[in-house]
């Protein structure tokens, strides 16, 4: 059974302006596409097929970086659009409560998470993640990943330029204003904190 290209979980236009059409329809129905197919074509006829798409990633780090890119973004990607929503929210309960105490407040985290953005070299994710009971920042370079790290992912956002590039050109601190102020899925942030392990690729 091949990997396949998720549905987006939101319509094409419910993130514009933050992210257009146009940017989802290349970002997701292009990059994210050849990355799914590149992973499937690596591993057809060797002893991953079959393999969860997490088990396929850790087998590749170290030791196969073509697959491993292909694999890893796959996941990130995935997560990706999870961690989106057309409709602004905040947190609340449990994740609340550990967004204070790491960071003082909703607001403080939120201008971390652009400061740690804006300032990332190159292209890469920055990540909201829970270790040891805590919440902190991480941020991951080019294809890597945390789906195999020690810490649970809760949320992500993409920094490749191909995220943003069409909407906001080389803004990238715009770009992520406007995610983080209005469409961050944090529903799906306290399910992944409240699964306490990493989410699963679906199919």
């Amino acid at each position: 059974m091949s990997f396949q290209l998720i549905e987006l979980p939101f319509d094409s236009v419910a993130l514009a302006p933050a992210i257009s059409a146009e940017t989802l329809s290349f970002h997701h129905g292009k990059h994210h596409k050849a990355y799914v197919d590149k992973t499937n074509a690596a591993v057809e006829g060797t002893d991953l097929a079959g393999k969860s798409l997490e088990d396929v990633v850790v087998a590749a780090r170290g030791s196969n970086q073509g697959l491993f890119n292909n694999a890893a973004q796959t996941w990130n990607h995935g997560f990706y659009w999870y961690s989106l929503t057309g409709t602004a929210s905040a947190p609340s309960g449990d994740l609340a409560a550990k967004i204070d105490e790491a960071f003082g407040s909703f607001d403080a985290l939120k201008e971390k998470l652009a400061e740690i953005g804006a300032g990332h070299f190159a292209s890469g994710w920055v990540w909201l993640v829970e270790k040891g009971g805590k919440l902190a920042l991480a941020e991951t370079h080019d294809a890597d990943t945390l789906v195999d790290g020690d810490a649970n992912p809760l949320l992500v956002i993409d920094v490749w330029e191909h995220a943003y590039y069409l909407d906001h050109q080389n803004a990238r601190p715009n770009y992520l204003k406007a995610v983080i102020d209005g469409h961050l899925n944090w529903d799906f942030a306290a399910e992944n904190l409240a699964r306490g392990k990493a989410w699963k690729y679906p199919g």
